[in-house]
């Protein structure tokens, strides 16, 4: 049914970014990515997949993109560590607002009649209700929150565009973890770098107390809700909140991460350091929203998505 539409995914050699392209081509869509490769992985790009390595700050690379013609585009492509973005706000705003700025020309451009979004939760700071709805106010704490969140209000407003309408959708994803995640980045994605630690026989740093709550939504569901979206009109001009529902602390996350791998903090070094500038002390979505419109809610628990994601990150560091 969808032969010869085709999606653009930017950032689909990375984490996420990779299972959604997967997931697209198995429904029948041919695929664009552009990807920069900075965090992305060129062997991650499904077979069957168009690739096009380049910048979403590159007008050249994003109009090589476009010239495939696509009739959707999932943008993902971003600056997503906290602390980077703290270290180099600048750069934090070019990926993330003046990328997005680009793609959102390129659309209009071109003429692109769908465009989804990868917001985040952290535009929601550290909100007064836990779970968090999306009519929660935006109250970013960090640099990386402020950028997702201009460029999701630059989205829609593109969107209110008379001379080019635009169907638009962004998902506030919460903390996405499965298999693919980098081990090797020190900067993004607390189960990652754990995991990481771990089977690289280093120390776990735990910043704070520990006590801090995080939701983990498997990247399959997320991959699920961004694919049933895609043709749904009640969808249209929408913000989703994509996670769990559920809290996990951060000290929680820890020992089963050291028990999978059959270890306890009695054998493998546990370490407490300050909190990091940004770090939000409380996450949990409300997805009632999402599971109204699309009927969506998360499968995977994060004990069931935990033991394929050990799994691949033995076979991962093994062959390193």
């Amino acid at each position: 049914m969808n032969r010869h539409r085709r999606v653009l995914v930017t950032g689909g050699a990375g984490f996420i970014g990779s299972h959604l392209s997967d997931a697209i081509l198995k429904h029948g869509f041919e695929v664009t990515i552009l990807d920069n490769l900075h965090t992305g992985i060129r062997g991650q790009v499904p077979a069957g997949a168009d690739f096009i390595e380049g910048d979403v700050r590159d007008s050249d690379a994003v109009a090589r993109a476009f010239e495939t013609e696509p009739e959707i585009v999932c943008h993902l492509a971003g600056q997503a560590s906290i602390r980077l973005a703290w270290a180099d706000p600048s750069a934090d705003l070019a990926v993330n607002v003046e990328g997005t700025l680009r793609i959102l020309a390129a659309c209009r451009e071109h003429r692109v009649p769908r465009l989804l979004y990868a917001s985040s939760m952290t535009v929601y700071g550290n909100p007064d209700e836990i779970p968090t709805s999306e009519d929660a106010p935006a109250r970013p704490v960090a640099h990386y929150g402020i950028t997702k969140f201009a460029a999701e209000r630059y989205v829609h407003l593109a969107a209110d565009d008379p001379e080019h309408p635009l169907a638009v959708t962004s998902f506030r994803m919460f903390n996405v973890f499965g298999p693919r995640q980098r081990l090797d980045n020190p900067y993004q994605g607390v189960l990652a770098i754990f995991l990481g630690n771990v089977l690289r026989g280093e120390a776990v740093t735990i910043h704070s107390d520990g006590e801090q709550s995080r939701d983990f939504v498997f990247v399959g569901d997320v991959c699920r809700a961004w694919i049933e979206a895609i043709d749904n009109q009640s969808t249209f001009g929408r913000v989703f909140n994509l996670g769990s529902g559920r809290p996990t602390t951060v000290n929680t996350l820890c020992d089963t991460v050291l028990g999978l791998c059959g270890l306890d903090r009695s054998n493998h070094p546990v370490h407490h350091e300050p909190a990091q500038p940004g770090d939000i002390r409380r996450a949990a979505a409300d997805v009632s929203a999402i599971q109204e419109t699309l009927g969506w809610q998360p499968k995977i628990s994060l004990e069931e998505g935990l033991e394929p994601t050990v799994a691949w990150a033995r076979h991962a560091a093994e062959r390193r």
